[in-house]
């Protein structure tokens, strides 16, 4: 198993989307890779279904990673979870590679024992949230979960039902005015690397939030990151030549 050091000894490293430098981005098979190395989280992205489902996957569709012409929020679980992915080399000749539920994501960081960051990609209505939630509630698993999402309103409606649960506002914007906000919500960041200083990182610790970025794939990036004092760090792969040790 490679190793993540920084010299902090405190900055944590995400897997993208699953391991998703080595295998189909979010699948069981990403999730398991990741597990199965020394990454902190493991972090997903889930739209609704149109029967009420939870389904993982990034784009909303199927159409890049598995050939069909489907959107998420439209087609019933029972159809998506036939559709086979393509590998990471084009193929279709890996019948393990499906859309994943949300029950399976869970189930597997909490066998691996990794912590969830879970992007909330559609914009749910408060008793979808209050089901998705209730499902990782089945799992026992609520305090390993960190609900990340660009929607501000998906955030504040964890915030009603879980005052006090981990969550990440996706963003490239970190003004002063930002920084406030998120303070007075009881909500961290979760930003893009690029949009990122050692002064600003100062000013968002300041405030009291907890910074994670994206999408890092570099040693001498993380290196830097970690330097300034980042608290999570989220990457397609950060291991092999480019561990940090």
């Amino acid at each position: 198993m490679n190793t993540i050091k920084f010299d902090n000894k405190t900055t944590r490293v995400v897997a993208h989307r699953g391991l998703s430098g080595l295998e189909r981005e979010n699948t069981a098979s990403a999730f398991v890779a990741a597990g199965n190395r020394n990454y902190y989280g493991i972090e997903t992205d889930i739209y609704r279904t149109s029967d009420g489902h939870f389904v993982v996957n990034h784009d909303g569709r199927a159409n890049r990673v598995g050939g069909m012409n489907v959107t998420m929020e439209a087609t019933p679980w029972e159809l998506l979870r036939e559709i086979v992915l393509f590998d990471t080399d084009g193929t279709k000749d890996r019948y393990d590679l499906r859309l994943p539920s949300l029950e399976n994501y869970i189930s597997i960081c909490k066998k691996y024992e990794k912590h969830c960051i879970l992007e909330l990609k559609s914009a749910f209505t408060e008793e979808e949230t209050a089901a998705f939630i209730e499902l990782i509630k089945g799992y026992d698993y609520l305090d390993g979960v960190t609900f990340i999402s660009f929607n501000y309103d998906n955030l504040l409606k964890i915030r009603a039902i879980l005052p006090e649960q981990s969550c990440q506002f996706l963003t490239g914007e970190n003004s002063d005015e930002m920084i406030a906000r998120l303070a007075a919500d009881k909500l961290d960041i979760d930003i893009h690397h690029a949009s990122l200083t050692e002064e600003r990182v100062k000013a968002m610790h300041a405030a009291g939030l907890t910074i994670n970025c994206w999408t890092v794939d570099t040693a001498d990036r993380a290196e830097e990151l970690a330097a300034w004092g980042v608290d999570q760090i989220t990457s397609n792969i950060l291991e092999g030549k480019n561990t940090i040790e």
